[in-house]
């Protein structure tokens, strides 16, 4: 069916917007200023982050370099579309640390016409795409992908190499835990 233009727009469309990046590149930093912009502009805003995720603190989001913004900690993603009721804006941190559901969140939430924006890891520790990243990527209409600085020659990073113990796939921790890596560095400290 063809959908005629309109001449004017009687609600504001909704969006996905995703960055993503390895570990140390910003992107916490950077989903925290699109939110705190979205607040200048008198936007009604709210964060989500996984309960899970307390590392810095139990409520806020925190970035490594300490800036924050206050959010709600929650386990099913579906909590989200009910929180979310008659606002503008809505961000969600640590996004890879949420099921699969969180897809189906995001787009009803943009379908509905909320701006959503996303910050995620889209590579686990062996350089294997973070599920649900690259589903998210797909159906975003803005990806950004920012890079760290390689903490083995100073190039562009953007791999998050675990310099800890373990194998299980997710594991809180910062620079005690990881560093960030080139392709080659990576490579050489993975041979």
């Amino acid at each position: 069916m063809f959908i005629e233009p309109r001449r004017s727009r009687s609600k504001i469309k909704g969006w996905l917007e995703v960055i993503c990046g390895s570990m140390f590149s910003g992107k916490t930093e950077e989903l925290i200023r699109r939110l705190k912009r979205a607040e200048i502009a008198q936007l009604k805003v709210i964060i989500f982050k996984p309960k899970i995720d307390n590392r810095y603190d139990e409520t806020s989001v925190v970035s490594h370099d300490d800036n924050k913004i206050e959010s709600i900690p929650i386990e099913d993603p579906k909590e989200i579309i009910e929180l979310s009721k008659g606002l503008d804006v809505v961000g969600i941190d640590e996004i890879q640390f949420f099921s699969d559901e969180i897809l189906n969140v995001c787009n009803e939430l943009a379908n509905q016409g909320i701006r959503v924006v996303v910050a995620g890891l889209d590579m686990d520790f062996a350089g294997v795409p973070f599920h649900p990243m690259p589903s998210l990527m797909a159906t975003a209409e803005y990806v950004t992908k920012v890079h760290a600085i390689c903490m083995g020659c100073g190039d562009v990073a953007q791999y998050s190499n675990r310099i800890s113990e373990g194998e299980q796939k997710i594991l809180l921790g910062e620079k005690n835990d990881y560093q960030a890596l080139c392709r080659t560095c990576f490579n050489i400290a993975n041979a």
